[in-house]
């Protein structure tokens, strides 16, 4: 039986917001179909459709010629209906068998979890993945990227009929991205219906056959991907042709004194770590997931212990016990993971982005909510931030624009950094703005801000960057200057023994 997935007439909207406009599109099993759009272009609200989370207000979702209105996510799930979202549904405090088996626990008849069942299947599923992964393991202890491989293999596990993946790479690595690039063409021999949404558009023309564009909730168009190139697909997302976005990028000339030079540091993962960043420079860090990077900045930030080392700002000697100290001192760090360290989810944006500045719009004891206002508006602006108002809570909005509230919040007028950190700042952002995001980071060093800069997308941190640091197992393995830097070498680097 061929699979197949219509959407017939889908409207939906939210207060202020009208999400989806008259989308009709149909998908075909044994193809794999990309959503393809601008952050709040629609293509989140589709799949939460799909997967039951959210219900449209008009329209049909027919499935293998059969009418579905999911009211819930057990609905579909139930209809043969997986969804891999770019943020992780998974319980940190179970372990990995527990979690991938989580709906088909196998158990005893009197109610008892059969756990040496339940090892040897999930070992299974892991060895079918080549993953270094312990089943028994909890979820929470794993890396950001290891997490995203237990979502995944929770949905395989399944066997489901329709599977879609929501930027399903944002944080593996190539050798993983490579295990789900054959993992999927392997569903889509078996005829499985395959959605893949996903910034990256060297993924889009590597796995993809069709591709669907949506922009600002309704349908552009759809075409095969056989038939698009870069600058195709870009017009057809953005309405404009971007250029060469990396060329075209207006860069500082000129390099001051060192603002941060951090000495011998040492953590329970990184080890004698010494480096430096001046005024006006971009500093890329470079590495595979686990290699380091990121426990280097959290460190710096005052987020994680530091057993020995010395960091200097300005050439003075300073030790943050907490974020805030390094706030305060103008070291600004952008999260990896936005929902668990960099978003309060359940306040609105208006708060997230004002949260380190409350004192600068303040009149003595009370707040200026008109400046306050004002600051936030000027933010929302600048980043394209997809919103009605304000007000609107953090946790309803798409991935991207999360991801731009954040930004907004450490590049605000009011705040005063120094040494700005960017952890994966354009995770889950689409192609538009990360051309406006690559800018803007070059304007921060031409403030004569010092800039450090996370990417697991190798492109971005050899054509941002002006030196590169590389690291593998804790360690600096190199330093390469953006002329020096090759793919190759920068990789090469990345995996010294």
């Amino acid at each position: 039986m061929e699979y197949c997935v219509e959407f017939s007439h889908i409207e939906k909207a939210f207060p202020g917001v009208r999400a989806l406009k008259d989308i009709s599109f149909s998908v075909r099993g044994g193809r794999v179909t990309s959503l393809l759009g601008e952050n709040g272009a629609g293509k989140s609200t589709l799949l939460k459709i799909l997967s039951g989370d959210l219900r449209q207000d008009e329209g049909k979702l027919i499935i293998n010629g059969e009418e579905k209105r999911f009211h819930n996510p057990k609905n579909a799930i139930d209809a043969g209906v997986s969804v891999i979202y770019q943020e992780r549904q998974l319980m940190p405090l179970m372990t990995v068998m527990e979690n991938i088996f989580l709906e088909d626990l196998p158990k005893t008849k009197a109610g008892f979890i059969k756990r040496g069942e339940l090892k040897k299947k999930a070992q299974e599923i892991i060895d079918k993945f080549g993953l270094p992964i312990d089943p028994e393991e909890k979820v929470g202890h794993l890396s950001v990227a290891y997490q995203q491989m237990v979502e995944i293999m929770k949905a395989y596990r399944r066997d489901s009929m329709i599977i879609a993946f929501d930027e399903p790479t944002a944080s593996l690595t190539d050798t993983e991205v490579s295990i789900l690039f054959n993992l999927i063409r392997q569903l889509k021999e078996e005829g499985k219906v395959i959605f893949y949404v996903s910034h990256r558009l060297a993924e889009i023309f590597q796995i993809t056959d069709d591709i669907v564009v949506l922009k600002d909730g309704a349908l552009v168009g759809v075409a095969q991907t056989s038939e698009m190139n870069d600058e195709s697909l870009i017009k057809m997302m953005v309405g404009r042709d971007i250029g060469d976005t990396y060329a075209n990028l207006v860069r500082n000339d000129h390099v001051g004194d060192v603002l941060l030079e951090v000495r011998n540091l040492e953590t329970d993962v990184v080890h004698d770590v010494s480096f430096s960043v001046h005024s006006g420079e971009v500093l890329g860090f470079a590495g595979l997931v686990g290699s380091g990077r990121t426990e280097v900045v959290r460190a710096i930030f005052g987020a994680d212990p530091i057993k020995s080392g010395t960091i200097l700002l300005k050439g003075q000697e300073v030790s943050f016990k907490t974020p805030h100290d390094a706030i305060e001192a103008g070291i600004a760090l952008c999260p990896e993971d936005r929902k668990e360290q960099g978003l309060v989810l359940g306040r609105s944006i208006k708060d997230n982005i004002s949260i380190p500045v409350l004192d600068s719009v303040s009149d003595g004891l009370f707040l200026n909510k008109k400046r306050e206002a004002e600051l936030v508006e000027a933010s929302v602006k600048e980043y394209s931030i997809r919103t009605p108002t304000i007000e609107k809570i953090a946790a309803e909005l798409s991935g991207g624009n999360q991801q731009k509230v954040i930004l907004g919040r450490w590049t605000s007028r009011e705040i005063n950094i120094d040494v700005l950190i960017l952890d994966e700042p354009t995770k889950g952002i689409d192609v538009g703005t990360k051309a406006e995001i690559y800018q803007r980071i070059c304007n921060y060093a031409r403030e004569g801000k010092a800039v450090i800069f996370i990417s697991s997308e190798l492109t971005e941190v050899l054509n941002v960057s002006d030196r590169i640091i590389v690291m593998h197992n804790g360690h600096i393995t190199g330093i390469k200057s953006r002329d020096e830097a090759t793919e190759e070498n920068i990789m090469a680097l990345a995996m010294l023994d």
